[in-house]
């Protein structure tokens, strides 16, 4: 069969893939920035406490594989609790999970990025620490992440593949199910292929224009 036949016969199922794709990571993503947003604001505290508890965090998730941990919350937490997971939900988690780790370090690198006279002007002021982050840092330090944001949401989007592994019916796992009927492995992985990578082209470019915008802007 040729490419064209494969598209004209398995496109719907290939949109409807990617449009879970796209679902996933965006949900993902949304849950990890808020993760990161947490960790990456424990991480420039003041407090000892909060370093550790941040570093932990961050060290432990890093380290781990995300089909290890995929592996874990899918098949492990539903054999110790007794409570089934749906593919979705573990997988929203252990991606969640994961790019939040790294979402919580581009926080902290943005937020560092930031003069300290910035906060310490807003302090003088009468500003409480943590209405001076909210009102005068983080938007400057947002501004710098941006970039960095759409680069792990390009990340994420990738790794979502791995999750094909738990029988989401995201786009590596529809073109898997597609080869076990036609057997067109070539053809079928070459289609795969492209599709991610216009969505992911598309994505790059976007992150460009906005880092140059922001530096035009600076």
């Amino acid at each position: 069969m040729s490419i064209v036949g494969l598209l004209k016969e398995n496109y719907m199922t290939l949109l409807t893939a990617m449009g879970k794709t796209l679902e996933l990571t965006l949900l993902s993503l949304v849950f990890a920035s808020l993760i990161g947003l947490l960790f990456g604001l424990l991480n420039v505290s003041k407090k000892k406490w909060m370093h550790v508890v941040a570093n932990v965090y961050i060290d432990a998730i890093r380290g781990v594989p995300l089909i290890v941990l995929a592996f874990f919350i899918y098949f492990g937490i539903p054999l110790a609790t007794g409570i089934k997971l749906d593919a979705l939900i573990a997988g929203i988690i252990s991606l969640s999970l994961n790019a939040g780790a790294y979402m919580a370090e581009i926080v902290r690198a943005g937020i560092q990025s930031i003069d300290k006279g910035q906060l310490e002007a807003a302090r003088s002021l009468g500003l409480p620490y943590g209405t001076a982050m909210r009102r005068v840092v983080l938007p400057q330090a947002i501004r710098v992440m941006i970039p960095s944001i759409i680069n792990q949401f390009i990340i994420t989007l990738k790794d979502t593949s791995i999750l094909s592994v738990i029988g989401f019916p995201e786009l590596t796992k529809a073109g898997s199910i597609i080869i076990a009927r036609n057997y067109e492995t070539f053809k079928m992985w070459a289609i795969i292929g492209v599709m991610y990578l216009i969505v992911i082209t598309t994505l790059s470019k976007i992150a460009k224009a906005l880092e140059r915008r922001i530096s035009y802007g600076k």
